[in-house]
């Protein structure tokens, strides 16, 4: 292949067909915000691939206490605590995503397993006779948020858990199922395993890692949830390592995320087995970091002489 060649960058995730590999990490990104605050050109050309909004979950959650938010050494920690309005704020508002030009996932939260699956009910059906509704292609269980207690996060951490809720949650829609994985475990391959024989078409990996910060003046505990979740540069190695390992051993879409600041990094990713790759962290010091990282993944491909994603999926899976 001429270097002069553009790389074709569409994806099948899947069975989702994907533009490029890039979307959004979920929370990290307000489509609708950012055209209120801007106006509808902010987002043209859309920067992601796909849309995950923040999170939903089955009641209002006020989120945790502030501090909630804090820089640190190649990254940042965040203690939000999946603050959301409940699903009954999120059903009223769904029309407006209609003006998101990209497929929509839908991102799930929740305490205890019923609370999945009364989101994921209730918005199938709403799906299911209301016209004028965003493209919604499928779900994300969130099965991995470090900073919510137990509830969602101990579901992430235990392969029974995550296995029934995963088999549940197919038995009740058609459309993508995705499960997003915590790196706080010993296993990820276990857990991923888990989901993907229970019926899971994909799994993101890996949200946060369990952090804390302590207020220099203090010395005590900076975030006022004591502890949050790490993200950024800094877990980008133990992300890349739990993507590679879950490749190995699990046959299942991957989509890989944890410090995607460039074209290069979502080159790896896609290299240790993922399709696609989440960017979050990036986006807050650099709005316009998502188109970026996608026209650098392009120009990553043409200096190897690469066609595509597809054809460099994995290659650091091969045995040397």
């Amino acid at each position: 292949m001429s270097q002069a060649t553009a790389p074709d960058l569409r994806v099948d995730l899947a069975g989702l067909a994907l533009a490029h590999p890039v979307i959004n990490a979920s929370g990290t990104f307000d489509a609708l915000e950012q055209a209120r605050r801007f106006g509808a050109a902010a987002l043209e050309p859309f920067p992601f691939a796909a849309y995950v909004p923040k999170t939903v979950t089955l009641e209002p959650r006020p989120g945790n206490a502030p501090p909630r938010i804090t820089e640190t050494a190649a990254g940042m920690i965040n203690a939000v605590g999946l603050e959301n309005p409940g699903l009954d704020a999120w059903l009223d508002h769904l029309p407006l995503l209609a003006a998101v030009p990209v497929p929509v996932i839908v991102n799930i939260g929740g305490r205890r397993p019923a609370d999945y699956l009364e989101v994921l009910r209730r918005v199938e059906e709403r799906l299911g006779y209301d016209g004028g509704l965003p493209d919604v292609v499928g779900y994300e269980l969130n099965v991995s948020c470090p900073n919510v207690g137990r509830g969602g996060l101990a579901i992430g951490t235990e392969v029974a858990e995550t296995a029934r809720l995963t088999a549940a949650a197919r038995a009740l829609t058609d459309r993508l199922l995705v499960v997003k994985l915590t790196p706080n475990v010993a296993d990820v391959v276990a857990i991923a395993r888990g989901a993907a024989e229970s019926g899971a078409d994909a799994v993101s990996l890996v949200n946060t890692l369990k952090a804390l910060v302590l207020d220099p003046a203090t010395l005590r505990p900076f975030l006022g949830n004591r502890t949050g979740g790490l993200s950024g540069p800094a877990i980008k190695p133990v992300a890349l390592r739990m993507v590679y390992e879950v490749a190995e051993a699990v046959d299942v879409a991957l989509i890989g995320m944890g410090g995607v600041t460039s074209g290069r990094d979502a080159l790896e990713f896609i290299a240790c087995g993922a399709t696609a790759v989440a960017v979050g962290t990036a986006t807050f010091a650099d709005p316009e970091a998502p188109r970026r990282i996608v026209a650098e993944l392009a120009a990553e491909l043409a200096v190897r002489g690469v066609s595509s994603p597809a054809a460099v999926r994995g290659v650091a899976l091969a045995s040397l």
